[in-house]
């Protein structure tokens, strides 16, 4: 990019990182096959987003109302149809899982109960086996 280029830029847009988000947003339009109201010269398109901006052939305020649209995100809820209504409700009975059995008498922070092997029986069995 050449330097007289930005630094016409900053006498239109004063400040710099609203240069470069507005200067981006021109040069993805002039991507995207929007006319170009210079002459290319064999520039790149960000170049010819700045020498439109510092030679004000493209409106400022324009640009600036695409980018604020091409930054928003829209986002559609579908509201769930009848069929996954019913395939989610199915799925709960997937692979023999049934919701009707007891809850089990367990206590948070407790364990089942389930015979406990202390160090000494893990010694016992392990002195057992030598032969």
């Amino acid at each position: 990019m050449a330097r007289v280029t930005v630094e016409d830029c900053i006498e239109k847009i004063s400040n710099r990182f609203d240069l470069v988000m507005l200067a981006s947003q021109r040069a993805r339009e002039v991507s995207a096959g929007a006319p170009i109201t210079v002459e290319r010269d064999n520039d790149k398109n960000p170049v010819i987003a700045l020498r439109e901006i510092a030679d004000e052939t493209v409106e400022l305020e324009n640009l600036q109302e695409s980018l604020i649209v091409s930054q928003q995100k829209h986002v559609e809820y579908d509201l769930p149809e009848e069929e996954a209504v019913e395939l989610l409700e199915s799925e709960s009975n997937i692979a023999g899982v049934t919701p009707d059995l007891p809850e089990a008498d367990i206590e948070p922070g407790s364990e089942p109960n389930m015979p406990q092997m202390r160090f000494e029986d893990a010694v016992d069995e392990s002195q057992g086996d030598t032969s």
